[in-house]
This record gives structure tokens, sequence and C-alpha cells, in this order.
């Protein structure tokens, strides 16, 4: 997963003490593109991971956009998920060199709280920077969805992340 940008660069000295409120919620910058890579034949995983932190943004007065490539969201997902269906906005059917240019759009515009679009490659690193540069002017999170092939997984390890920890160690 590679993720930039800047996480809770406004939280106030009281707020981080402890005395956050729904208010400092509102206030907090959350510029940020993360790109996430999943298997299409495990989806449960994925939304294991993202589902929390897209209630969460819910809760602002924001909209998420999700610009899915083919699929068109269903409102008994939607509302099972937790998500409020009054602020998910959905655009399909948009070609892969469209994605990344409307991802761009939304989010330096400052209405949405998460824009989510599905890529099938890697971002350029020019894509990567101009979408962290929208992010951070709209305070807004980017999600990159892209699937891999099951079969990759047979040919070894990816390069990537590797987090290394006292716990697994």
């Amino acid at each position: 997963m590679h993720t930039s940008g800047y996480a809770n660069r406004a939280i106030s000295l009281s707020s981080a003490a402890g005395n956050v409120s729904q208010n400092s919620v509102e206030r907090v910058s959350t510029g940020l593109i993360s790109e996430v890579v999943y298997r299409e034949d495990q989806p449960l995983l994925t939304q294991l991971l993202l589902l929390p932190l897209l209630q969460q943004l819910g809760q602002q007065s924001r909209w998420q956009l999700w610009l899915t490539p083919q699929q068109k969201l269903s409102r008994e997902w939607v509302q099972s998920a937790g998500l409020p269906l009054t602020k998910v906005m959905q655009i399909n059917q948009l070609s892969p060199c469209d994605t990344v240019d409307s991802m761009i759009r939304a989010l330096r515009t400052g209405n949405y709280s998460v824009v989510i679009g599905w890529l099938s490659e890697e971002l350029t690193e020019e894509e990567h920077f101009r979408l962290t540069e929208a992010a951070e002017e709209g305070s807004a999170i980017g999600f990159i969805m892209r699937p891999v092939r099951s079969d990759s997984y047979r040919r070894g390890q990816l390069s990537g992340l590797k987090i290394h920890s006292n716990l697994y160690h």
C-alpha cells in the first residue's frame, strides 16, 4: 500500500490532549492518497479494512465519491455497510484514463471527504503527485483501488511495503 500526505495536521493542542469534539473532526486536514492493492477473489478482506474508515468519514457533512469501472453500487449494500446513502455518489463506466483526472478534479473541490477510484495499472509518479496535491488542497482522502490477479501470487513475493514488528519476530 502506497500512502502519502499529511493526516491530522490541523488538530488543536486541546484536541490532541484528548478533548476531541465533532467540530475538531470536521477541521482535521486529511490530504492523503493511498493505493489499496487487493485480490478480487477476496473482497471481504478489503471491506474489513476500508469500511470502518468510510463509516467514520460518512459522519462528515461532505460526500463520498465512488468512481467505479462497471459495477453499480447496490443501495442495500451501502445501507448494510453502515454508509450514509444520502452522502454516497457514484459515477460508473469511466475509462481508466479519465479516472485519475476525475479524481483530481473531485479531490480539489473539497466537496468530498473521500474519493475512491479503480485502476488496473499502477500510478505514475506524476499522477501520484497530482493526486496528492489535489487531496491536500481539498483536505480529502483518495483511495486508488487496484486489483491484482490471483496467479501473480504464485510467481513469488511482490515488491512492496514490509512492516517489521517485534510482535511477529
